[in-house]
């Protein structure tokens, strides 16, 4: 019997369709996977859905299923839970009925190698293993920031990965950690993820303001996907400190002040970027292992709690549009139910 599945496609800037596709037969050497859920990444994918793509850089380096270079219509999204239905001729019978997760588009059904797929462990739900990206992306920018007993340490931005970020943090013998976050719900959020105190950012409008803030931390992660926020990690950060900044803008351009503090302070902008191991630690630490770590911290702060809102696939323009908009102030992660 053939399957048809539905699939997301970006259509433009800021319109999606949801499109029936019949798959073919399944080779031999892959297996079939019968989604459950997947997440909208609210930094990621709505830089795909407003437009704001660099047309120069590939969809995805790493992922197989996202290579090739972007442009209308697109196929999109990287947490995806689902289980093996059916498996070829030439897999090994052990991958049928495993629950997988995968860097993969939002569908209802596809087609892929097993080697592309990681196994949940049976400890980590279905809805706690889609955080397993959001995750490891927080274990990474800790690994680059690499905290110090005793520091200062400031996040600008409370979205999902803020909160991962902050979660990590708060494990460490640091003297203060302060998040900075404008909406009340995340900064809430905040402080039971382990945030000593969460405060809405100061607003830096013509002359930078002295708070007591400026120059206070060692180390400040900017995570809020706004490249104006790059000023307040500036002026938050003290002489010789660390500025983490692990948000992707794509074409969103500002106008950053590198007269004033960042000179004088000597400070220090670090890039933080999932796809790859940061050189220093490649020696000793690969993929493998950071996920060994990224479902170890899923399973110790069960991160499905950020979870606000769920949607079917249907109503996916619905969805983009509640995350494109900001009106609502409870919106922070949000899924895609397939069954």
């Amino acid at each position: 019997m053939q399957i048809v599945r539905q699939s997301l496609f970006f259509e433009a800037p800021e319109r999606v369709s949801v499109r029936q596709e019949a798959l073919p037969p399944l080779p031999p050497e892959q297996v079939l996977v019968e989604a459950e859920f997947s997440a909208i990444s609210a930094g990621t994918e709505l830089l795909f859905y407003r437009g704001q793509v660099p047309p120069y850089l590939p969809v995805d380096e790493t992922i197989e299923s996202l290579k090739g270079a972007f442009g209308y219509p697109l196929k999109y999204g990287y947490a995806m839970v689902g289980r093996v239905s059916q498996v070829g001729e030439a897999v090994s019978r052990d991958w049928q009925g495993r629950a997988v997760f995968a860097f993969h588009p939002h569908e209802s059904h596809f087609q892929v190698h097993p080697q592309a797929l990681i196994c949940i462990p049976p400890s980590v739900s279905a809805e706690e293993a889609l955080f397993l990206p959001n995750m490891e992306t927080a274990v990474n920018l800790v690994m680059d920031g690499a905290p110090r007993l005793g520091e200062r340490v400031a996040v600008v931005g409370q979205g999902v990965v803020g909160l991962l970020t902050t979660a990590l943090l708060s494990a460490f013998p640091l003297s203060e950690l302060t998040t900075f976050e404008p909406i009340s719900f995340r900064r809430q959020l905040s402080l039971q993820m382990g945030a000593h105190r969460s405060v809405a950012p100061p607003v830096l409008a013509g002359d930078i303001p002295v708070t007591e803030f400026s120059g206070r931390y060692d180390l400040v992660f900017e995570v809020s996907g706004s490249p104006a926020a790059l000023n307040l990690a500036i002026l938050l950060c003290g002489f010789d400190g660390r500025i983490v900044v692990g948000s992707w803008y794509g074409t969103k351009k500002t106008a950053l002040d590198l007269g004033g503090y960042f000179h004088r302070r000597r400070l220090r902008l670090v890039s933080s970027q999932v796809s790859t191991i940061a050189p220093e630690l490649s020696g000793r630490w690969n993929k493998e292992r950071r996920f060994e770590v990224s479902w170890e911290m899923i399973r110790r702060i069960k991160p499905a709690i950020l979870i606000t809102h769920r949607f079917e696939l249907s109503q996916a323009a619905e969805a983009f549009r509640l995350l494109a908009e900001g009106k609502e102030e409870g919106v922070l992660q949000v899924v895609f139910c397939y069954r």
